[in-house]
Order: C-alpha cells, then structure tokens, then sequence
C-alpha cells in the first residue's frame, strides 16, 4: 500500500441485543443496531414471524454490546433464560449498560 494512501475504515456501529414483550406478555429477543427503529418495524409487523400470534407492544430491555459478535453471543444467553430470570434481567433498571424503554 503506498504512504499517500490512507486505510479506508468504516464507522463502527454500535450493537445492541433487546427483548420487546407482546400483547400477549411473551417476550421476544433480538438484536439491532437500531433497537427503537427495529421494534417499531415489529409494530407494523415486520421481521420477525414471533409477532404473528400477538403483535409487539413494548421495547421493555436493551443494552448496548461490543460488537455483532458479543450481541449475538448475548441474544443466544438470553434465549436460553427462563421467563423468571428474563423478567428479572428486565427489572434491574439500575444497571449503566441496560435501558428500558416504557412507552
């Protein structure tokens, strides 16, 4: 590579895994670089067949991960929860990397 020609490097993009609950009160998990853009897609519908049987209602968890990798790595740890542990990932609000959002 010649030294007039700087390294191309794309921004790099901030990662997310969420959990949206439904009408019904399952809860789906997911991730997104966009989490609030991603959960309105499943309002009207789109993505994710899980919203077939009752549509989203709330983006109720989400925290930001290190990459697409470690987001991955955690949708697949959050997957595999109980309810109950879900539930109360969702109620410990006062940590600094998770946000919930209540409309």
């Amino acid at each position: 590579m010649s030294a007039d020609i700087e390294q191309c490097t794309a921004p790099m993009r901030t990662w997310w895994v969420y959990m949206v609950r439904a009408e019904n009160g399952h809860l789906y998990t997911g991730i997104s670089v966009d989490p609030q853009r991603r959960f309105a897609q499943h309002q009207r519908g789109k993505g994710a067949r899980f919203f077939n049987r009752s549509p989203a209602a709330a983006l109720v968890w989400r925290r930001e991960c290190a990459d697409h990798g470690d987001a991955l790595r955690q949708e697949i740890a959050i997957k595999a929860l109980t309810r109950k542990a879900k539930e109360r990932l969702i109620s410990q609000l006062d940590e600094p990397s998770s946000t919930a959002a209540r409309d």
